[in-house]
């Protein structure tokens, strides 16, 4: 049975039509001022989703984390196709009292899922050569973006926890940032959907990064942009709130008109 009392509203009335698990998932964020974001990013956000804030300040993700069992309802998930490297960049954004996710990338190594996700959930999916690995108690994860066409972006890092789980508290930061139950995008004729999703309350972990290199902020802006100043509080400038999550059972309903 589906645990549905932390959601903040009903599941759809419909049936989901995929089902997938995610692992060693870092969060990576960085507190963005608003009209800096509206500079950068904000053309690339249909102007009927409204920026998400938290405490008058937006945020920029950086989600790096792999899937498996990736399947389509009813059936079963194909050991080739069903586990591959995933990573996004996100901001936040609402829409009729509904917080959801705004994905200005996801980078995947799986080229068959690509062009599948582009097609059924309108996202701006790419291909890149990826590795997830763990090695002496750390993720190492690296990310080339091959993708025809699209901006290069690159991750080098390496993260771990480094504390105990918890969940986020509502009201709270951590809350914010990651108790979000849809996605929004564009169809091809620019008219915006919504894809719900479900999950168990993240299990977060304070979590420690080291990042080697990182483009993927930089290939979102918009051409001739420059990467504008990012922070986190109560760390230093251009730090982010880092958090870490072992394992996410989700289930994804097809994306429907708002």
């Amino acid at each position: 049975m589906i645990e549905t009392a932390h959601r903040p509203w009903p599941l759809p009335a419909g049936p989901w039509i995929m089902a997938q698990t995610w692992h060693d998932l870092l969060f990576a964020h960085w507190r963005i001022d608003v009209a800096q974001l509206r500079t950068t990013l904000r053309p690339q956000i249909p102007d009927v989703l409204d920026i998400d804030t938290f405490q008058g300040e937006a945020w920029i993700g950086v989600v790096p984390f792999r899937m498996s069992g990736v399947r389509l309802r009813a059936t079963p998930a194909l050991p080739t196709l069903s586990a591959f490297p995933e990573l996004n960049v996100r901001t936040y954004v609402t829409h009729g009292g509904k917080h959801g996710v705004w994905f200005f990338s996801l980078d995947a190594a799986n080229p068959i899922a690509v062009p599948v996700a582009r097609a059924w959930f309108h996202l701006p999916y790419f291909n890149a050569r990826m590795r997830c690995e763990v090695r002496k108690g750390w993720i190492e994860y690296s990310s080339d973006r091959t993708h025809r066409g699209a901006p290069t972006a690159k991750l080098r890092v390496r993260y771990r926890a480094i504390g105990e789980a918890f969940h986020a508290r509502p009201g709270t930061l951590e809350h914010f940032l990651t108790e979000r139950y849809c996605l929004y995008a564009a169809d091809p004729r620019g008219k915006i959907v919504r894809g719900d999703i479900q999950h168990a309350p993240w299990p977060l972990q304070p979590a420690q990064a080291e990042f080697r290199e990182n483009t993927m902020i930089e290939a979102a802006m918009e051409s001739g942009a420059s990467a504008p100043p990012l922070t986190s509080t109560p760390r230093s400038p251009n730090e982010p709130l880092l958090h870490f999550s072992t394992r996410q059972d989700v289930v994804v309903w097809h994306p429907q008109p708002v």
